[in-house]
């Protein structure tokens, strides 16, 4: 499948890997209300999708985005409250669209992504990036805050980097971003597709379903206290993958030294 939507792309290839790609180069790849509602609808289609198992977020040109759209802001700074709280709230939505999708979910960063761009590299599970690539949390210098990205920006670089960049709109590049944790992987430039592709067969290794489920795992026991419930729906968890198919062919697989069947080509 290869759907064009002009300033987002959207392709499935046989290997079940989905690529969403901002395709707005001219403009930096800044998005608008139009880019936003293209962008929630893309990924609310990939999450009822099974044939679908991991999705690349990446953009054309040099800028993997610059945020939003300086027409979309100007049309925003005069819009009433309502106008902008439904406008921000389109936004909030396809940042949790994209935070909880069911696939694996990576982000291909090869230049500059500031404001808004943050956010959509905070909401993807793995982040490979170019020793080129540079992050600014830059609200503040127009009198804003980054407010509907705070949620997943927070979670990826933390409280006390969160609290700096935040006010100070400081431009922070891919070894700060990696130490910060927003960043899994630096590589140079030319070796950010294989990088990429890398990563996609360590995935791939895996089992699927095994993985939607780890990822769901990750997301409902985090800062959450440790106690009597949390013991009983993590033992619920693992009781029910094991006698799960895709568990069992994992656990014969290993007991029979064979590689499990999601793998293609396997010996």
């Amino acid at each position: 499948m290869n759907t064009n939507t002009k300033k987002v792309l959207f392709e499935v290839n046989e290997h079940g890997i989905a690529t969403v790609t901002l395709n707005n180069p001219d403009k930096h790849n800044a998005f608008d209300d139009d880019i936003i509602k293209q962008l929630t609808a893309i990924f609310n289609d990939i999450s009822q999708r099974d044939n679908v198992s991991i999705m690349v977020l990446a953009s054309n040109g040099k800028i993997f985005s610059a945020g939003a759209d300086l027409n979309w802001m100007k049309r925003m700074a005069g819009y009433s409250y309502e106008d902008n709280l439904k406008d921000a709230n389109a936004l909030a939505q396809m940042l949790k669209s994209l935070n909880f999708l069911p696939q694996t979910t990576i982000a291909k960063i090869q230049g500059a992504a500031f404001g808004g761009a943050v956010g959509l590299a905070s909401c993807c599970d793995i982040v490979i990036a170019s020793t080129q690539a540079s992050f600014c949390l830059s609200e503040v210098k127009l009198g804003l805050i980054p407010a509907t990205i705070s949620p997943y920006v927070i979670e990826a670089i933390g409280l006390k980097a969160s609290r700096r960049y935040f006010q100070t709109a400081e431009r922070f590049f891919a070894d700060k971003a990696q130490q910060l944790g927003l960043i899994d992987e630096v590589v140079e430039p030319e070796n950010l597709t294989r990088e990429v592709n890398a990563m996609i067969a360590k995935l791939l290794a895996n089992g699927s379903q095994a993985r939607r489920q780890a990822k769901k795992l990750s997301q409902y026991v985090a800062f959450k206290t440790i106690d009597e419930n949390l013991l009983a729906d993590t033992s619920k968890r693992i009781a029910a993958i094991r006698v799960s198919d895709e568990g069992q062919e994992g656990l014969s697989a290993f007991f029979e030294k064979r590689v499990p069947n999601w793998i293609v080509g396997g010996d």
